[in-house]
């Protein structure tokens, strides 16, 4: 790993505390049906049943000084949260999967829950990080504008696509946020921060990381006092120093990653914002959090203390979108992690599959972005996973030989096959592209309507193409029984 990719800050974390006592909900409700279904009960009883080792054997970093301990940034209790909010509420019309129907149908939901760990376990948990860490080396220099963007990257300029550019934050140069965690090792540069451009500061420099800041007996004498734990380095604004993207200031530049999987760039907090933040809720829509505003304060997901499960809720948002969505080249996410489990959970290919998906956006790299990081430690960890989920033992059944996301077919209500007598969102699509459907069985874990224009007004709100409503016969907006 580059130096700066390893540890945590600790500090400024909130501890988890007790699992806050959810309020009740109506067992006729959308919620009520989720959380009250033999799938969910069961998955919930799993977790619950390893919830220590969780804590105790999956969720550990390693300090500077090469132990591996619990983390103090991510917890089971927060996780748990987590997956009520997204598991029942979701993001852009989509919800993390919990599984099937049917006695083992929660088996599924537990092996997507092992995989999205095994990422997350590779990607921040090991390091304690909830902000992206300062690591892009130019010419032996960490550059302070690597918060605008590290390997060449520009955060604030990830938008959205044209279909779904209304949803995402704008860009305010006069924003100023510091991150509240950052590497440890000695001398290791100082969080990650963002500010405009000043008269006396009108470029940003490098962190020194050589420079030894602890001397007593100096006159005057002096300290290493930019973060707490700080053993060695400096801010260097003696002249303007560019990142690897040719950035010498830090206007604007308060996108980087946060949260378990590192949600980065004005779309994706935008996302958050518009189906669970304060936008929500200024536009008249459900939100789950209508005083958290992810455009004006993105650093939310890891400073708040009042939602601490924002860090998990992000990474689940990242997981929904692109990876339970991710159908590409015959490689279909939920099809595979059906097979996988029907085939008895052996060798690698599903991990390493969904690995390439989280590391490189496709799930045979080497593609576009280069060849698969920490594939070998990504499967361990899923192996370890499993193992802590089902008590060293895997079951071994048989269910569904695809999932939600398997087949072909025309996405309307005329599929050729049965039909229900709800409807539900397909998602296999884009949010652009989504449609609602009413095809038989109804698969596990999906919100349900009355009818197809009721689905498509509440899973796509805000689809500007109305494609879900396009793809409507006529009789769908009837409720069941009305059409001849």
């Amino acid at each position: 790993e580059e130096p700066g990719q390893s540890g945590g800050s600790k500090p400024s974390i909130p501890d988890s505390g007790p699992r806050p006592t959810r309020q009740p909900v109506p067992s006729t409700s959308e919620v009520g049906l989720i959380v009250n279904s033999d799938t969910f009960v069961n998955l919930e009883r799993g977790l619950e049943g390893s919830k220590d080792d969780i804590d105790n054997k999956l969720f550990l970093y390693q300090t500077p000084a090469f132990q591996w301990i619990p983390s103090s940034v991510y917890k089971y209790a927060d996780f748990i949260e987590s997956l009520y909010i997204m598991a029942t509420q979701g993001v852009a019309g989509k919800k993390f999967y919990i599984g099937e129907e049917g006695n083992d149908g929660h088996i599924y939901g537990l092996v997507n829950i092992a995989a999205f760990f095994a990422q997350s376990m590779k990607e921040t948990i090991q390091y304690d990080a909830c902000d992206e860490n300062s690591w892009d080396l130019v010419n032996g220099k960490y550059p302070l504008s690597n918060a605008c963007g590290q390997l060449g990257q520009s955060y604030q300029d990830y938008h959205c696509s044209e279909e779904e550019a209304h949803m995402e934050c704008e860009v305010d140069p006069q924003m100023s946020l510091t991150a509240v965690t950052h590497a440890k090792w000695y001398g290791a540069p100082a969080p990650l921060y963002c500010g405009p451009k000043t008269s006396d500061q009108p470029f940003t420099g490098f962190w020194d990381y050589n420079y030894e800041c602890n001397k007593g007996w100096a006159n005057p004498p002096e300290t290493c006092s930019v973060y707490e734990g700080q053993k060695a380095g400096r801010f260097d604004h003696s002249s303007a120093y560019a990142s690897t993207g040719g950035r010498t200031d830090v206007e604007g530049c308060c996108w980087w990653g946060r949260g378990v999987i590192q949600t980065t760039g004005v779309c994706n907090f935008g996302k958050l914002n518009y189906y669970l933040g304060k936008r929500a809720a200024d536009e008249g829509r459900e939100s789950r959090y209508p005083s958290v505003d992810f455009c004006k304060d993105p650093e939310v997901i890891c400073a708040s203390a009042e939602y601490k499960e924002l860090k998990w809720v992000a990474g689940m948002f990242y997981w929904m979108e692109s990876v339970q969505a991710y159908n590409e080249g015959g490689w279909d996410y939920t099809t595979e992690l059906i097979n996988f489990v029907n085939g008895g959970m052996s060798g690698n290919g599903f991990i390493d599959g969904v690995s390439g998906i989280v590391n490189r956006g496709c799930h045979n790299p080497p593609c576009g972005t280069g060849a698969l990081d920490g594939g070998v430690e990504r499967a361990e960890n899923f192996k370890k996973v499993l193992d802590v989920l089902f008590d060293g033992s895997r079951p071994q059944i048989s269910g569904p030989s695809s999932g939600p996301g398997s087949s072909s077919v025309d996405n309307t209500s005329s599929s050729g096959g049965s039909t229900a007598d709800v409807w539900y969102p397909n998602y296999d699509a884009q949010f652009a592209a989504g449609k609602c459907v009413n095809d038989s069985p109804v698969p596990g874990g999906r919100p349900t309507y009355t009818t197809g224009s009721e689905c498509c007004s509440f899973a796509y709100a805000g689809q500007a193409s109305n494609a879900c409503v396009n793809a409507l016969s006529p009789s769908s907006s009837e409720e069941p029984g009305q059409s001849g």
